[in-house]
């Protein structure tokens, strides 16, 4: 078997627990990770390096939702304390501040990025325009009986939220009205538009699901072996990624539903994945402390171990052979090398 060696890097980060991450698309620059976290303060790295570019400064409470544009032009954030915000992100400076009456879970950008819809605790979805955000919410959709975890647009004016009344909706933004409902015999924990548009990934029990997002049809479901928080499909659709309960980051092939790879990079429940918009890496979060391994090659069956606290942490494959492991208080970069 190869081992490699591993040489870390390492810079600061978050101080609390990381629950939610958004990549942005690929730019001329790059692209670009977010990172929600309890410590109210969403941070913005460059992808490919976890390299941190700024912070944003003005939530007054846990930030449990980011999203950013295609371009990295703006960020949003969803917080606890009963707002959204709409941020420049090249400046780091608020835009705009969306009032809320309850916890704001979920924010996401349209396909044009002229749009920001949020999902709140309220049980209600607001869509506003970006051209004129103070005009206040442009549509509301209310039908869920429970707070709403995630919500993302659709192709052809179309919304889809998941929530902890058990169920997925699709809602008509033309109408106004939930025009499908998909039932879950457990709370769906995260939900994921493909890069594409065309697959929504969704987590539940030890389930992960993937529907059609233009018929809502059920095209695979695998069981994993864990309470699974979070889980991403690849921009290839090869193969998915996902985490939990157990502690550990799974790969599976997409098609088949086999393990491909299991990890176990955190020492604490992973809250999210994502993959990139080039598919050489995939972001987790976590609480704790982390050790990480890149895709496709063999290792020791003993990993490097951080002493960081809390998790944010980037596992990749290049042609350089570098993996990127972004902890939230011990960022690091390791170059793998065959002994």
């Amino acid at each position: 078997m190869t081992t490699f060696k591993q040489v870390p890097l390492t810079c600061g980060g978050h101080t609390r627990p990381v629950v939610h991450l958004d990549f942005s698309d690929v730019t001329k620059d790059g692209y670009y990770l977010i990172s929600a976290c309890k410590d109210g303060k969403p941070m913005l790295r460059q992808g490919e390096t976890g390299d941190w570019i700024g912070t944003f400064e003005g939530h007054k409470g846990a930030v449990w939702g980011v999203a950013l544009t295609q371009n990295a032009n703006l960020a949003a954030s969803g917080a606890a304390d009963f707002s959204a915000k709409l941020w420049d992100a090249r400046y780091g400076e608020v835009v705009h501040t969306f009032d809320h009456e309850h916890i704001v879970k979920s924010v996401n950008f349209n396909a044009d990025d002229t749009m920001l819809l949020t999902a709140s605790n309220e049980k209600l979805i607001r869509v506003f325009d970006l051209n004129k955000p103070e005009a206040g919410a442009l549509e509301k959709f209310t039908a869920h009986t429970n707070s709403i975890r995630h919500a993302v647009f659709l192709l052809n004016s179309r919304i889809v939220s998941v929530s902890d009344d058990l169920t997925m909706r699709v809602w008509d933004r033309n109408s106004g009205q939930e025009v499908q409902k998909v039932e879950f015999p457990t709370i769906p924990n995260s939900l994921e538009l493909s890069r594409d548009g065309a697959i929504l990934t969704v987590a539940y029990g030890t389930n992960v699901s993937f529907y059609s997002s233009d018929t809502m049809r059920k095209m695979r479901e695998f069981s994993v072996p864990t309470k699974c928080f979070s889980a991403s499909l690849a921009p290839s659709r090869a193969n998915f990624v996902c985490g939990g309960e157990d502690l550990k980051v799974y790969k599976f092939d997409y098609n088949t539903g086999t393990e491909l790879e299991s990890n176990k990079g955190h020492f604490g429940p992973v809250h999210c994945v994502r993959w990139s918009p080039d598919g050489e890496l995939y972001a987790t979060s976590s609480e704790d402390g982390t050790k990480w391994r890149p895709t496709d090659i063999t290792l020791p069956s003993k990993g490097i171990k951080s002493d960081s606290d809390k998790a944010f942490k980037i596992g990749y494959l290049v042609a350089a052979l570098l993996l990127c492991c972004v902890s939230v208080t011990r960022p690091c970069v390791y170059e793998l090398k065959g002994d």
